[in-house]
């Protein structure tokens, strides 16, 4: 199966672009400058209904100090809300809820946010897989890649029109439903998972967020029931199926430790300062 990824790079203004944004104030006019970001999903996997339907690219302003304040609010960071509030302020169609973007669409905008208010440079504190030594390293933003999806054929996953995939598990012969994680999902799964329990269920809450129906049953017990009762083989069967097929951006670069020169492929940690690049 080929990878099918583009390089995300610098995002390029076009020309047909509608009037920038002007901010007007006495004695004052600036002109806000806007740019255009690849999606990962094309927008093939939006209903007919939402403005991102069939569309390959969404606009947004450049960050301004209005969005650092968002991004340093103890209220908003408490409630773990300061991000999407970023997110919603610099997308230009204020149709769009930030909520209701995929998640590979998300990860796109906050890239090309980054980049466009910091620059391209990212440096920040790894810890080596081998030697287990901490140091700070620095990675290439623009170096991501959009990644639209891979081939499932293998894995017998069918896309349906409404944009859910369907697959049959190889151990139970259970004929799953499944869709692509929204930003609104992803807090949700990572509000379960930060949740005090006694045994974690990171990959119970990962299937329960992603499946949409069992032999065509859509009862939450039902599902319910089929995850906790899921042979391993079949959830792992899942879980590679929706990683196949969920657009995203692939952060990915080549780590080689100063200290034991181990050299591997790493997926670009997001720290907290990820948008603090002076901190």
């Amino acid at each position: 199966m080929s990878r099918n990824k583009e390089r995300l790079g610098n995002v390029q203004q076009r020309d047909t672009s509608p009037p920038p944004t002007t901010s007007q104030s006495e004695g004052f006019s600036f002109v806000l400058p806007t740019e255009f970001v690849e999606l990962p999903s094309g927008g093939r996997y939006y209903h007919e209904e939402h403005p991102l339907y069939d569309v390959d690219e969404i606009e947004i302003k450049q960050m301004t100090a209005k969005e650092e304040d968002m991004l340093t609010s103890r209220t908003l960071l408490k409630k773990g809300v300061a991000l999407d509030r970023v997110i919603s302020s610099l997308i230009v169609d204020k149709r769009i809820d930030s909520d209701t973007l995929l998640v590979g669409d998300r990860n796109a905008v906050i890239i090309a946010a980054r980049v466009s208010a910091y620059g391209n440079e990212y440096t920040t504190k790894v810890t080596c897989p081998q030697c287990a030594e901490q140091q700070r390293y620095s990675f290439d933003l623009n170096s991501a890649r959009v990644f639209a999806g891979d081939d499932a054929s293998e894995l017998k996953v069918v896309s349906n029109s409404d944009g859910t995939f369907g697959l049959e598990l190889p151990r139970t012969k259970l004929n799953i439903t499944f869709r692509l994680l929204t930003g609104k999902d992803e807090k949700r799964f990572i509000s379960n998972i930060n949740k005090k329990q006694k045994i974690e269920k990171n990959i119970t809450n990962q299937l329960s967020a992603i499946i949409s129906s069992v032999n065509g049953v859509s009862d939450k017990q039902t599902i319910s029931y089929v995850i906790n009762n899921m042979p391993s083989m079949d959830s792992r069967h899942l879980r590679s199926a929706y990683r196949l097929v969920a657009p995203n951006i692939d952060l990915s670069q080549n780590f080689e430790c100063e200290e034991c020169g181990f050299e591997q492929d790493m997926e670009v940690p997001l720290s907290a300062d990820f948008f603090w690049p002076d901190r």
